[in-house]
């Protein structure tokens, strides 16, 4: 059991990990045109991403499948400016409660799309990690989940962010979103170059 919480602990650590800030943005970009209020729509968004990550970590780790780690550090950061670039382009709903229009689920289908681009990013981190392990199922679990709740730390403060600042300063919600996803969209350029 101690080992199923060192792999907790390590996918935890990699995904809030400043260093590998890659990541911590692809979220940002997803959390930033939402408020504290949709939280169950931020919720389903950030699992669609767990689950496309947890499909291609698991191949790869297992080797079944086989990329350029070249290749995929270049489409992370491309990941990264599209969810932000396309945040630009979203209309908030007239309700604050409003459920998520029908784009809402071309969202969900990116992210899941996208996860699975930023699975093969985690899995040489695991694979260093795992090293030669006879069942790789408890460490690969532990580790998946350790990044789900890491993500949900980073989905809360990012939330909490956009209350204090839309509900307490005031800040338009569209100005909220814009400014996010152009920090988000300047760094992932960044990255790319």
């Amino acid at each position: 059991m101690e080992e199923f919480f060192v792999y907790l602990r390590l996918g935890f650590e990699h995904i809030t990990d400043p260093g590998g800030y890659d990541h911590i943005l692809f979220v940002v970009a997803l959390c930033a045109i939402y408020t504290l209020q949709q939280w169950k729509q931020v919720l389903i968004l950030v699992t669609a991403f767990t689950v496309g990550h947890s499909i291609t970590l698991a191949l790869a780790t297992l080797g079944v499948i086989n990329y350029s780690a070249r290749l995929i550090e270049t489409l992370i950061p491309i990941t990264i400016l599209l969810t932000a670039v396309t945040n630009f382009f979203y209309k908030a709903p007239t309700s604050r409660f409003a459920p998520d229009d029908s784009k809402g689920r071309l969202r969900y289908g990116l992210a899941l799309v996208f996860g699975l681009i930023h699975g093969m990013g985690f899995s040489s981190y695991l694979r260093s990690l795992l090293g030669r392990e006879t069942s790789i199922v408890k460490p690969l679990l532990a580790f998946n989940l350790g990044l789900e709740l890491g993500q949900l730390v980073i989905v809360a403060v990012i939330l909490t962010f956009a209350f204090v600042t839309i509900e307490m300063f005031r800040t338009k919600r569209h100005d909220w979103n814009l400014i996010v996803s152009g920090i988000v969209a300047g760094m992932a350029v960044s990255l790319l170059i």
